[in-house]
Parts: C-alpha cells; structure tokens; sequence
C-alpha cells in the first residue's frame, strides 16, 4: 500500500466523498463469495439475497452452466475483435437470431451491456436537429444517449400521456424527427410504462417509438417477452431494447426491431463498432436461457406469487412500498420507502448485519425524501425464506422507527 500523500489535483473527490460520509450515504462494495442465489454470502455473511436482479434464478441455472463450458471447449474464452472486423462469431449471429423471433421482430443486435444498447443507440440514430421526448424517470443509459445524441431533450412528467402529447405539440412544426422514449418497467418504483398509450401517441404524430425493456424482460408478457407483448403492440414499437444481464442471467444487451433499423446500428453505433464482441460462452449462456423461457413458464409464475405474497405481507406490517406521492409497484420490484437517505443507508447496514441483502438507495438515484431499500424477488425465493425476511425487515423497521 502507498505512503504517498494524495495529489492535489484530485482533491475535489475527496471532498466529495467526504459529503456523502457526513450525509451518511457513502458505501462500499459488497463482495458475493459464491452464487448469484437467493441465500449466499457477501463479505463473509450468509444473507437473504433482496438485492439481485436474477428474477427467475438463471444466472445459475444448470443448463446454462452447460452451454458455456460446452462453448468454451469449442470456441475459447475470447472472440478477438469487435464484431465488424474479425469478432462475428456463428453463436452471435444464432443468439441475434434467436431473440428477433422470440420478440416477434425482424431482426436484433447485441451490445455489450444494456446500458451500451440504451446509448449507442439513442446517440446513433438522431442527431441535433432532430427531439426527444423522455419520461422524466427514464433510466441514466437513456438520459446519457440523449445527450450523446445532441438532439433536443423535452422531458415529460412521468408517465404522462398528455403532457407528453402537449411537447409534441410545441415542436409539431419543428423540422427533424421525434423520438419518443419510455422504460417499460422503471427500475427504482416498479411500475409499468404507459406504452400502448405513448406508442399510439407517437403514431398520431409520426414519431419514432422505443421502449427499454430492461426490468420487463422475462418478467412481463408471454414466457416473458417485456411490456410490448404484455400491452399487445407489436409491430408499434420501432425501437425495442432489452437486456441479456437480469432475468436472462448472463451479460448484454439487445436491440430488436426492422432489419434497416439493425443493419444501420451494424453501421453507425459506436459501443458495437468500438467494443470486442461477447465471449461465446456468454452467448451460450443466452441462447439456453430463452430456451427455457420458452419451455419453463412456471418459473415466471413463481416469480409472480412470491411478488404477490411478499408485497402484500410489507402492506398489512404498514410499510410503504409506493403509493400517494411516489408511483405505487406494479412488478417484483420492491421498493420500501423511507424517506431520509442516512436513514435508509442505516436501515440497510442494519438488515444486513441481521441476514437480509437489501439495498440502500438514495439521492441523486431517487428523489430527496424517497430514499428507500430495493427489494426484488426472484422465483427461486421460498416461503420460508420470504417469511424470515419479512420478520427481520418488521423487527428491524421497529428498532430504527420506521415502522411504529
């Protein structure tokens, strides 16, 4: 470890880091020891895993396990470029594939996140003539190609059909084309996005629409193909984005709509252009797990019981999990609202030490004053473990006075 006294150059982090300690909303990394489950160890301590985004256990399902040793062996560790030089392995081309027709599209492409997706897209597609029109708690990979992008940003309030009608209307006469951009599941409330409703509004103003399926893939729709299937729009949506990282349990993201639409994101995105291609072990991996989309629906069911079971538990122990002047959940998105956000940091801290993983998020990630812990559940939760969390998260809420 260096003695070195730190240079002045970066003393502007320090500061800030130093704000958040005395907000009480710095933090350090949780280190998993084993699997992505719904019990493991982080830092040494056996928890009830609240936190991840494994919504129906994939990232350790033994099939998927399988697939990337198999692919491994066959193909190596590594693709050894970006994808339009010498990284188009056979595997990615059957993963693209295989996604188009199981969104119902004509065509998709893989990025290396969902973030990556979000912005390269975004950016590549408008320019600085052209308008976006973004839900106000859109998530930070939309905001970031928007800006990316250079093109006008009107916001919306969230949700808001009408207002966002009432912005198209300020640029009907504007030349450039308008995009209008929604999550279908917002990551930090769990409610579900308005898309038929803004798909249609963007069809009366001849705008493009996209929706970022993040946190409704594998969970909303048939065997869980996101909010397009689940409202009944397809062939609205021009612009669909999901991700390989939650529910499919692996690592990426993906792009699916008209082939023109895929074949220029081939062309001009810059994370595709500029990122070396997936492992193959990791488009494996994907491939299997929309296998089992496909043939397991159950898993999907189970997800949806705990959901049920474990929201209306928090409800009848008088936790707000959304309502009133925060959107209320609509998904196995959890949140339990606090308010503060020292408090909610140590409300965290607490359930940790006492065998619950539940995230603490607060400002600038949510409003002030909606700090709140991140619960999710997955299908793979049990009863049992559900009932002990809940018991740990009452008991611990008494404690600290959140809960009287």
């Amino acid at each position: 470890m260096s003695d070195a006294a730190p240079r002045p150059q970066l003393a502007h982090l320090t500061a800030a880091l130093d704000e958040l300690r005395a907000n009480g909303t710095h933090f350090k990394l949780r280190i998993l020891d084993d699997q992505q489950a719904p019990v493991c160890h982080y830092d040494g301590r056996q928890v009830i895993n609240l936190a991840s985004n494994n919504y129906l256990g994939l990232a350790n399902h033994p099939r998927l396990i399988e697939a990337a040793l198999a692919a491994t062996k066959a193909f190596g560790v590594g693709s050894g470029a970006v994808r339009t030089i010498a990284g188009t392995m056979r595997i990615h081309m059957e993963l693209e594939e295989k996604i188009a027709r199981f969104k119902n599209v004509e065509a998709c492409v893989v990025f290396q996140s969902g973030f990556t997706a979000n912005a390269g897209t975004v950016s590549s597609i408008l320019g600085k003539e052209d308008f976006i029109l973004s839900d106000e708690l859109n998530h930070a990979s939309i905001i970031d190609g928007a800006r990316l992008s250079r093109a006008k940003i009107l916001v919306f309030r969230h949700k808001d059909v009408e207002h966002c009608e009432e912005r198209l209307q300020e640029v009907e006469g504007e030349p450039g084309k308008k995009l209008v951009i929604t999550d279908g599941v917002f990551s930090m409330d769990g409610d579900i996005g308005p898309v038929d409703k803004l798909a249609a509004l963007a069809e009366k103003h001849g705008a493009i629409m996209m929706v970022d399926d993040a946190h409704a893939s594998g969970v909303l729709g048939r065997n869980g193909r996101g909010s397009v299937d689940h409202f009944g729009m397809h062939g609205k949506v021009d612009v669909q984005v999901g991700t390989l990282s939650k529910a499919i349990g692996a690592l990426g993201g993906y792009v699916c709509g008209s082939r023109d639409l895929i074949d220029y994101l081939y062309h001009r995105a810059r994370p595709f252009l500029f990122s070396t291609s997936h492992p193959p072990s990791v488009a494996a991996t994907c491939i299997a797990a929309f296998d089992i989309l496909e043939q397991e629906p159950e898993r999907i069911e189970r997800l949806w019981a705990n959901t049920r079971y474990f929201q209306g538990e928090l409800r009848r122990a008088g936790f707000n999990i959304g309502g009133v002047t925060t959107p209320a959940t609509e998904t196995p998105i959890t949140p339990i609202i606090v308010g503060e956000g020292r408090k909610a940091m140590e409300f965290s801290r607490a359930l940790f030490d006492e065998g619950v993983m539940g995230t603490g998020i607060a400002f600038p990630t949510v409003p002030e004053g909606k700090a709140r812990i991140r619960a999710i559940l997955t299908s793979e939760h049990t009863k049992a473990q559900l009932d002990q969390a809940l018991e740990t998260l009452e008991r611990v809420a008494k404690r600290l006075g959140i809960l009287g």
